[in-house]
Formats: C-alpha cells, sequence, structure tokens
C-alpha cells in the first residue's frame, strides 16, 4: 500500500463525476496503487430515485465505498480531493468539513473565482486541515490522473510531494490560494467563450443556410484550424458538460469583476453553456463528429422547447 508522508492509505472523493472516476481510473494502472477509496455525492441523496441509483451504481463500477455523508466520507483520509461543480464548490466543503482529519490536504480541483477559494481555504484551515488550490489545466480525458495540475498555497510544496506519489502530474505555481485558479479563471474567458461563439455562430449559420461558406471563410482566415472539426468538438462539449461549464464561467465572469473590469463575455457564454446544456442532448446519440448533425440536433431541441422564433 503507498504509505508514508507522501503517499496515502485512505482517499475520499467529494463528487464522483468524471474528474473523480478519471482520476480513480489512472491510478489504479498503477499495480502499486492499495488505497482505500471512499466518495460521497450529493446525487446520493437526491428525492430521483434514478439519480440516486445511477450514483450508487457508479461507486459499485469503481469499486468504492459511498460513503453515507460528506463528513463521513473524509473520516480518516489523509487525501480529499474536491472534484464537485463550481456553484457547490464552497457548500460541498463547509459541509465536510466536520469529518476533516488534522493536517489532511484538502484538493480543491474545481474551476472557481480566486475569492471563492480563499474563502474556502480559511474555513478548511480553520478545520486543520491543508487546503490546496488546484487548477485542472486539460480535460481529464484521456489523460486521466496524469491531467496537468497547478497548484497553488502555502502548502504547495508538500502537497505536490503526494500528488507525485499518485503519478499525478502538479507543477506548483508561487503565489498564495487563489492564483492557480486565477490562471484557469483567465483562460477560461477564451476557452469556454470560444466554445459559446462556436455554437452561436455554427447555430446561426445552420439556421441561416450559409454554415459551410462561414466556415469555409474562417478556414482562409485562420489556416490550419479546420473550422468544421473544431465547431464539432466545441459543440459536444457543450451538450455534454454545458451546465458545468456554464458554472464555471460564472465564476470566470466573478474574476473579471473582481479584477475591476467588466465581465460580460464571461456571462455571455454562460448564457449558451447553460441554453444547450439544459437541453441534456448526448452527443453520442447521432454523428458528433460532425457539427451539421449537432446543430440540427440542438436546433430542433430549443425549437421544440419555444426558444427559438
Amino acid at each position: 500500500m503507498e504509505t508514508g508522508p507522501a503517499g496515502a492509505d485512505r482517499i475520499a472523493f467529494l463528487g464522483f463525476g468524471e474528474a473523480a472516476q478519471a482520476f480513480l481510473k489512472g491510478w489504479r494502472t498503477r499495480p502499486a496503487f492499495a488505497a482505500r477509496v471512499v466518495a460521497y455525492d450529493v446525487k446520493t441523496d437526491s428525492p430521483d430515485a434514478r439519480v440516486r441509483d445511477a450514483k450508487r451504481a457508479d461507486y459499485a463500477a469503481a469499486c468504492v465505498e459511498g460513503g453515507t455523508s460528506a463528513p463521513a466520507a473524509l473520516a480518516g483520509a489523509t487525501l480529499v480531493f474536491s472534484v464537485v461543480t463550481a456553484d457547490q464548490a464552497e457548500a460541498a466543503a463547509l459541509a465536510a468539513l466536520p469529518g476533516l482529519a488534522r493536517d489532511a490536504f484538502f484538493f480543491d480541483c474545481n474551476s472557481c473565482a480566486p475569492q471563492t477559494k480563499a474563502r474556502s481555504a480559511s474555513q478548511v484551515e480553520a478545520a486543520g486541515g491543508r487546503y490546496v488550490d488546484v487548477a485542472v489545466m486539460s480535460p481529464v480525458h484521456p489523460r486521466l490522473h496524469r491531467a496537468p495540475l497547478l497548484i497553488s498555497g502555502p502548502h504547495a510544496a508538500a502537497a505536490a510531494a503526494a500528488l507525485r506519489a499518485l503519478d499525478m502530474a502538479p507543477r506548483v505555481h508561487e503565489g498564495p490560494v487563489g492564483s492557480s485558479s486565477a490562471v484557469k479563471m483567465i483562460r477560461s474567458v477564451m476557452i469556454k467563450g470560444l466554445e459559446a461563439l462556436a455554437c452561436e455562430c455554427a447555430l446561426a449559420g445552420r439556421a441561416a443556410g450559409v454554415d459551410a461558406v462561414v466556415l469555409a471563410s474562417l478556414d482562409e482566415s485562420f489556416p490550419g484550424f479546420d473550422w468544421k472539426k473544431r465547431v464539432a468538438y466545441m459543440m459536444e462539449r457543450v451538450m455534454t458538460h454545458g451546465v458545468r461549464r456554464a458554472a464555471e464561467m460564472r465564476e470566470a465572469a466573478l474574476t473579471v469583476d473582481e479584477l475591476g473590469l467588466d465581465g460580460a463575455m464571461s456571462r455571455g457564454a454562460v448564457a449558451w453553456q447553460q441554453r444547450i446544456g439544459a437541453l441534456r442532448l448526448r452527443a453520442a446519440d447521432g454523428d458528433s463528429s460532425d457539427y451539421r448533425d449537432l446543430a440540427d440536433r440542438i436546433l430542433a431541441a430549443l425549437d421544440s422547447h419555444g426558444e427559438t422564433k
């Protein structure tokens, strides 16, 4: 079992969605990994039995123990990974603190504004834990546990050693809690904002019957970008993760606002991310590599919901 100063014999997850499952899958590719893993996801308390059962099925499929509550999941864990949605990150941390072991690392991997991270950090530190600001700098697939992590705060150096013991890929960003998240949030203004722009452009082009001409023109302006392929990828991401991305972009807008600027572009991205994500369309139900198929299904769904004129 991986134990000792940089290892862990019990790991806890707050939230057990795509990121948590990807990290765990990656860790288990290593023969030396034998830590006990406990997870708590708020979906197990959903009033909808289908939601509860689906999340418990995720626990069973991953061979993890499901905690009866957030504090119960954290009890005895030396490493805690918070991987919830951005809008729930602070509340999830506060709810879990009664179970936090003294000196346990609390890895806040959520896409939140620096000021949100700072509030969570003060609570975790007051409870005796060691808070680490973590910015996950790429999608977790296909890299799994090797997705690049930018970490900051007073415990960053020791935290990096603990993460490397799990074969993860941390890089210390010098600065206080929130500095890593500032990098992630400001980067998201462009990355998640570009996704929203791509959706608006492709949907409008498709509705007007000029999408092929528009994308061909963009290929001429930006040679080598392959707009058809990139737009399809970005639309699939918004269809699959739009609600979560909308929560992240609210935090991005807050980050820009707190810098004395106006996060209007980020709030515009929120609208498209939320609107498309809320449709709950499955990209895999059609040809997810063809932006036209994706756009047509989004337009049809918007029309059926009375969201087009």
